[in-house]
């Protein structure tokens, strides 16, 4: 597709497929602001509510710059870093003394969640409805076949999820504590707070956002690097490797497979013109492995020169994980901390960490990909 057909008009699923780099890029950038996020209306809304993902202009703008401060700088860091080290720390202790484990079933999956949970200040015992709601809304989002029964369980997430959230939320405005759930009730732009149902949409987003892509990335890391034991044996002995290893998954095995936009206008792209109005499907594992970006794509190779992990969780990334442009993922340097951190204690606490004998991780999904299982062996460690 990107050497001939790099547009393609897909009919199953009514829009334009982009896969070459330079196109996914413009469109996540759009300066000329040439596409929307409509798509979201039909996409995510049904199991969501209304969300930051689909505000554009000054309405976009006052939403993030409420809720983006607690994912940077200093409230990542002195806050919600001692909460990340320890959910890690603590579903490690359940395993580190057995020798073996599934690090997608057992650590990956569990992880991202347990620290959103705690970071808003919900209860961790809820962690199964947690996960089976994000589980839910990933499959209504890439319910491309139209599966009635996928959309009807999507739909009720967003009933359960609002009769769960709603008195909390009520609850923290009228007595706030130090969490982040407290924090957006209380965020204040311009005049602007948001009301009850942006809150419940924006948890609701962050914990399918959060969980599914963390999950993944984690799966993902580990599976890259058990599969070159160099590149793990370098990063094992030197840990400020782990943002380059970080990167080199995001470009090479990024969690989000496709990111749709909705064409304001008519778009001249490679390969041809998108009518006004279009839905367009940006496949980032595509673009990631664009010859005409990087040297040897299908290669993994966490020393590679042409990816940069000092901007790799910046809107000046350079591979396409992430989006690109207003819509960058805002949570970019937590996944950055929570992958350092659990890659980090993972390797501390499991000695000769190799794959169990005879498996080979292979990646399933649609809209998000990783590994649905990842048995490893390692030495035991008590304490």
């Amino acid at each position: 597709m990107r050497h001939d057909t790099p547009l393609l008009w897909h009919e199953a699923t009514k829009s334009y497929i982009v896969s070459r780099y330079e196109d996914v890029e413009r469109v996540f950038k759009d300066k000329a602001g040439e596409f929307t996020t409509e798509n979201y209306d039909w996409q995510i809304e049904p199991v969501h509510g209304r969300t930051i993902l689909q505000l554009s202009g000054r309405e976009h703008a006052v939403r993030r710059a409420l809720v983006a401060p607690a994912f940077r700088g200093a409230d990542l860091r002195d806050k919600f870093l001692p909460v990340i080290e320890r959910n890690s720390r603590e579903l490690i202790d359940r395993f580190r003394g057995s020798g073996s484990v599934d690090l997608v079933a057992d650590y990956a999956t569990r992880f991202p969640v347990n620290v959103i949970a705690d970071m808003l200040g919900l209860d961790k015992s809820d962690y199964e409805r947690f996960h089976g709601w994000y589980t839910a809304v990933i499959a209504f989002l890439g319910n491309l076949s139209g599966d009635q029964e996928v959309a009807r369980a999507g739909e009720r997430t967003r009933v359960e999820f609002a009769e769960y959230m709603l008195p909390i939320i009520r609850e923290r405005r009228e007595a706030p504590g130090d969490d982040l759930l407290s924090t957006l009730c209380t965020a204040e732009v311009d005049g602007v707070r948001m009301s009850d149902e942006d809150v419940k949409a924006f948890c609701s987003l962050l914990l399918a956002a959060g969980g599914e892509t963390t999950d993944k990335a984690i799966a993902g890391i580990f599976a890259n690097l058990l599969t070159h034991p160099d590149q793990l044996a370098a990063v094992r002995a030197d840990r400020s490797l782990i943002a380059r290893a970080f990167a080199e998954t995001l470009r090479y095995t990024p969690p989000v497979h496709m990111i749709m936009r909705q064409s304001a206008v008519d778009v001249e792209l490679s390969g041809g013109t998108v009518p006004a109005g279009s839905t367009v499907t940006c496949l980032i594992g595509s673009a990631n492995r664009d010859e005409d970006r990087y040297r040897d794509p299908d290669v993994f190779d966490i020393f590679r020169e042409d990816l940069s992990a000092t901007n790799a969780f910046s809107a000046a990334a350079d591979h396409l994980a992430f989006a690109l442009g207003r819509h960058f993922c805002v949570g970019a340097l937590l996944a950055r901390s929570e992958v350092e951190t659990g890659v980090g204690q993972l390797l501390d606490a499991l000695p000769d960490l190799r794959l169990a004998d005879g498996f080979d991780p292979v990646e399933n999904g649609v809209f998000t990909r990783g590994p649905k299982s990842l048995p490893v062996r390692f030495t035991p460690v008590s304490g």
